[in-house]
């Protein structure tokens, strides 16, 4: 079942990298391109911090899930657009994902976990990271919604209930869930993190 949210996950991700490459008015190469980076972007730099195999270079399956989110999005991009509010509570059902497999992951390679946690967070939000930056635009994170401190709850429950000696299963589907629940209640009430008066600060 997480593996297939997983795929899930990539495949949203992907529309949302999409999107913008349909607002910079990009071809199609750029569409793939730019579905690429918050898509696969966190999982990949969490491998080749931990100096293990990058997760889709043995299954390609992620790729073509991308090419197919970049293609869905270059042919229908006006009638995705109309429903990308909802695409947001997709987005965090793959935000949640992301962020237990990572921490998952790294703590199985590395044992710490801080170093669980940390690589949790960089699995769900660096590939979005990434993808603004290229985009010349102001990263999600360091904007309004809450999205990088969901997955960092995410991340922390999991490897908290892992230390408790909970099965995986359970843990991975609490981590899941408070990642979701956070989300969703910024998205819901708007929920934002204080800042020091400026325009940004919001994370």
């Amino acid at each position: 079942m997480l593996y297939w949210l997983d795929l899930f996950g990539v495949f949203v991700f992907a529309l949302s990298g999409a999107l913008a490459a349909d607002r910079r008015g990009m071809d199609l190469f750029g569409f793939v391109v730019i579905a690429l980076l918050p898509a696969i972007g966190g999982g990949t730099v969490r491998d080749l911090v931990l100096d293990a195999p990058v997760f889709w270079v043995g299954n390609p399956i992620y790729l073509w899930l991308v090419v197919a989110a970049a293609l869905l999005t270059y042919v229908a991009a006006p009638a995705i657009q109309r429903v990308e509010r909802r695409l947001l509570w997709a987005d965090a059902v793959g935000l949640s994902v992301f962020c237990v497999a990572g921490a998952a992951k790294a703590l199985a390679l590395s044992g710490s976990a801080t170093i669980a946690v940390a690589l949790g967070v960089v699995t769900a939000v660096m590939g979005g990271i990434i993808r603004d930056v290229v985009c010349n635009e102001i990263p999600l994170v360091l904007r309004q919604d809450i999205y990088a401190t969901a997955a960092f709850a995410g991340a922390l429950v999991f490897v908290g209930l892992n230390a408790l000696g909970l099965p995986d299963s359970v843990s991975i589907w609490a981590g899941a869930g408070a990642c979701f629940a956070v989300r969703a209640s910024a998205l819901v009430w708007g929920w934002s993190l204080p800042s020091r008066g400026g325009k940004l600060g919001e994370s």
